[in-house]
């Protein structure tokens, strides 16, 4: 996949998701970059949530994984596997979804989550790399 074409995969699930600013982060995990975005739920459009088998909650978010590689910037699809722990300790398996579209290619899971809550995710990008991130969500009414 060409850098042009990601740039407009990119524009497009932004406009899918309907989010105004969709924080999108990246890592650099060997021969792949990583981007990833943990969101609320309710920041789907109810077409999309239903597309794609989301439930839009105030109490669940949902986690975007993709994977390029690092050189040619085209689309992998390693599998991913991964968790999200709570303040608590408590574990919640993450349940992806590969999605692809055209060229691009990309996972998503849903994760529940309570009011002022900062989650610690770990997620399994094929079989030897590992991606972990801290994030706080919000109740939102």
């Amino acid at each position: 996949m060409s850098k042009t074409v990601f740039v407009k995969a990119v524009i497009a699930m932004s406009m899918l998701f309907s989010v105004s600013l969709m924080a999108e982060q990246k890592k650099t995990l060997g021969q792949w970059d990583v981007h990833y975005s943990a969101f609320s739920s309710t920041l789907l459009a109810p077409a999309v949530a239903t597309q794609y088998d989301l439930t839009r909650s105030a109490s669940k978010g949902v986690l975007n994984i993709a994977v390029l590689d690092k050189q040619t910037q085209k689309a992998q699809t390693p599998g991913v596997a991964g968790q999200v722990v709570n303040p608590l300790g408590q574990i919640q398996e993450l349940e992806f979804q590969q999605v692809t579209e055209g060229d691009a290619s990309y996972y998503l899971a849903q994760f529940n989550y309570t009011n002022a809550e900062t989650l610690r995710f770990t997620i399994e990008v094929g079989d030897q790399q590992t991606l972990k991130f801290n994030q706080e969500f919000w109740l939102n009414d």
